[in-house]
């Protein structure tokens, strides 16, 4: 399996990561399955907040492993604050990971349950200098996950990534995308998990804090089609649908998961 070439599928898929990137296999490693029984409420966790600038949205891609939304990161105008952060966590890109059908496609598992998609919003600590370093400190980075359920009253705010999906249906596409903030794409509730974990893409770096968000936010069946609509391929290739592009929960390994709520 070359270096250039991880995938989800049989031969270069999460099974195999750790031959080429061993820091798959490390004590730390991201998603995983959260049991309530198991969590601990942490009455010391604030409630998190983020100021994004709409202007700071810059284009969105797909890269043959997930649709990106990328964000200019240069200096401190969207960023991540309080929670279980101390300081201020810049926004770099989002993404989301999804199934081939409605009944999975997120990465963690609450209580046995798997969604249909997960947002990642990542965020990284500029006093490590860049994104870079960031990802070699174990508070580096910051990822906020939003789980996406299939449902009667879908929130219109996912239509705007998804309307641009015509624009990058194939792997190495990319469009322009400006003026959006991604914070309407929070629920309601501010509820969350939080645990020290990994990326959950090679190579896998154990730099993240993550909030988990409880509240999933709605989607329909069809804003679901739309995503397995993208390709994995590029457009001079056949069409290969670009779906169940998420990794298995990985152990806990003696991880505490604390909860801002009861």
């Amino acid at each position: 399996m070359a270096q250039s070439v991880w995938g989800y599928d049989s031969d270069n898929g999460p099974e195999r990561w750790h031959e080429n990137y061993p820091l798959a296999k490390g004590d730390k490693q991201s998603p995983i399955e959260i049991n309530s029984k198991d969590v601990q409420h942490d009455s010391s966790l604030s409630s998190w907040h983020a100021s994004y600038d709409p202007g700071a949205a810059k284009t969105i891609l797909n890269n043959g492993r997930t649709c990106r939304v990328v964000f200019d990161d240069t200096f401190d105008r969207s960023v991540l604050r309080g929670g279980p952060l101390t300081g201020a966590y810049r926004l770099r890109q989002l993404h989301l990971h999804w199934g081939s059908s409605d009944d999975h496609g997120s990465e963690h598992v609450i209580d046995g349950v798997k969604h249909a998609a997960e947002l990642h919003m990542v965020h990284w600590n500029p006093k490590h200098g860049n994104f870079a370093g960031a990802l070699k400190q174990p508070d580096g980075v910051a990822v906020v996950g939003i789980f996406l359920k299939v449902g009667k009253t879908p929130k219109p705010e996912m239509k705007r990534i998804l309307e641009e999906i015509e624009n990058i249906k194939t792997k190495g596409k990319e469009a322009p995308f400006q003026h959006f903030d991604p914070s309407i794409l929070f629920p309601k509730s501010r509820d969350y998990w939080t645990y020290h974990g990994s990326f959950t893409t090679p190579p896998c770096e154990e730099c993240i804090t993550w909030i988990l968000l409880r509240e999933p936010i709605e989607v329909s069946s069809d804003q679901m089609a739309k995503l397995r609509s993208l390709s994995k391929n590029n457009e001079n290739e056949p069409m290969s649908p670009l779906v169940d592009n998420w990794r298995p929960p990985q152990p806990l390994k003696g991880r505490i998961v604390r909860a801002s709520f009861k």
